[in-house]
C-alpha cells in the first residue's frame, strides 16, 4: 500500500486523461492521493477531486505564483477552510529562495496562512526551497499544534532535525533518485522511521531517467524503491512506514 502524499492532479496536465492516470497508479499499489492547493482559482478544481473516495486535498496558496494572490485571497482561504472541513491541511504554503523579488510579500502570505492553520488547527504543507533554516526558525516561534509536512525536503541531517524536533513529517520525492544528490541521500538513510512520507509532485519533480517527462503518482513506487535501497528496508517495510506516516499526519482514513 502506497500513499502519493502530494501530487498535483488538479493542473491542466492531466485534464486528458486524469482517470488512466488514476488508474495506472492504483495498479502499482498506491492507494491515496493528496492533492494540495496553490491559488484561490484552483480551489474548486481541488476541492473537486476532493469528492473521490481515494483522494484528500488541502487548500493554500502557493508561494511560486505570488503574481495571482491577492490579499483578498486570505480572506477567502479562512472562509474556505471553515467551509470545507474535509481539507486535511492547510496549503501548500511556504517561502521559495529562487525569487529574490517577491521574497517580501511570499513572506507577508506564509504568515498569514501560518496564522490560519493555527487558528483552524490544521497541519500545513510547506514548499521550502533555499530557506531550510529561516523556515524552520518561523515555524519553531509559531509553535503550530498541528505540525505538518515539508515537502520535497532536499536538505542535510541536520536542518532536517530541526524540523522533525518541531514535529514535522518530511516529503521524499524524485529528487532522491538522482546520483549527484549524495547529501540527501545521506539523509534518508539517516532518517528515523517516522520521519518522512512518499510524494511525486506531479506533474513536476520527474525522476531520474524521466527528465522532460510528466511526472505522475505511479512514479511513487519507483521513490519508494530507490529509499528503501538507501535505507536497507524491503519495499513492504518503507510503504507501510510512509503510509503509516502520511495517514497519521493528515489524518487519512486508513486503507
Amino acid at each position: 500500500m502506497l500513499i502519493d502524499a502530494h501530487c498535483h492532479l488538479d493542473f491542466s496536465e492531466f485534464d486528458h486523461d486524469r482517470t488512466e492516470v488514476f488508474e495506472a497508479a492504483k495498479a502499482v499499489g498506491v492507494v491515496r492521493f493528496v492533492v494540495p492547493g496553490t491559488t484561490r482559482a484552483r480551489w474548486q478544481q481541488v476541492l473537486a477531486l476532493g469528492e473521490r473516495d481515494d483522494t484528500s486535498v488541502c487548500l493554500g496558496l502557493h508561494p511560486y505564483f505570488m503574481q495571482q494572490h491577492q490579499e483578498a485571497d486570505l480572506e477567502a482561504l479562512d472562509l474556505a477552510l471553515s467551509e470545507h472541513p474535509e481539507a486535511v491541511a492547510l496549503g501548500e504554503c511556504g517561502i521559495d529562495g529562487r525569487f529574490s523579488d517577491t521574497l517580501d510579500a511570499q513572506w507577508h502570505y506564509f504568515d498569514a496562512q501560518l496564522r490560519l492553520a493555527k487558528h483552524h488547527s490544521l497541519p500545513i504543507v510547506v514548499h521550502c526551497v533555499h530557506a531550510n533554516d529561516k523556515v524552520a526558525k518561523r515555524l519553531r516561534q509559531l509553535a503550530l499544534p498541528q505540525a505538518g509536512l515539508i515537502h520535497a525536503f532536499s536538505g542535510s541531517i541536520e536542518q532536517a532535525t530541526k524540523f522533525l524536533d518541531l514535529g514535522f513529517k518530511l516529503g521524499l520525492g524524485g529528487a532522491v533518485t538522482y546520483e549527484r544528490a549524495k547529501r540527501l541521500q545521506r539523509t534518508v538513510e539517516a532518517l528515523p522511521d517516522d520521519a518522512f512520507v512518499l510524494e511525486t509532485d506531479s506533474p513536476d519533480m520527474p525522476l531520474s531517467g524521466y527528465q522532460g517527462k510528466r511526472n505522475e503518482p505511479c512514479r511513487v513506487a519507483e521513490v519508494c524503491s530507490v529509499v528503501a535501497a538507501l535505507r536497507g528496508q524491503t519495499l513492504e517495510q518503507v510503504a507501510t512506514m510512509s503510509s503509516h506516516n502520511a495517514t497519521t499526519l493528515f489524518g487519512l482514513p486508513h486503507a
